[in-house]
């Protein structure tokens, strides 16, 4: 019997906002302004798809929706007090919220107790 082949997350181009190496309010010193915004002007290149220009965003680029929304190729839940961890049995796979340093400790120490796995790690090392 032939094994079943999981679908492997394609690779994407990232979409940088057109001129964004320009002018420093696009983003030329500060990365996170440089995110996508659809090309609007009549010439623009990039909206009429030219060749030798950036690709925009479209539909065909999203993931096959069976690893979809999921970190891993696992389904997740987040995670933002004690009670939602009791919900949840051996095996699980969680996302600690954003919260306070000592109810994070608390979460992690009882994840740990039920052999929940925690998918953001970076979590464990701000102890």
């Amino acid at each position: 019997m032939a094994e079943e082949k999981k679908p492997a997350k394609r690779k994407v181009p990232t979409f940088l906002r057109n001129d964004w190496h320009k002018k420093i309010k696009l983003g030329r010193t500060v990365k996170k302004k440089r995110k996508w915004r659809g090309a609007k002007g009549r010439q623009n290149k990039i909206r009429l798809g030219k060749a030798g220009h950036p690709p925009r965003p479209k539909i065909g680029y999203s993931q096959p929706s069976s690893i979809r929304r999921k970190i891993e190729g696992e389904d997740f839940v987040r995670v933002e007090n004690l009670k939602q961890l009791d919900a949840l049995k051996k095996g699980d796979s969680i996302i600690v919220a954003s919260i306070g340093a000592k109810k994070k400790k608390l979460i992690l120490d009882e994840a740990k107790k039920k052999e929940i796995k925690i998918l953001n790690k970076y979590m464990d090392k701000k102890k």
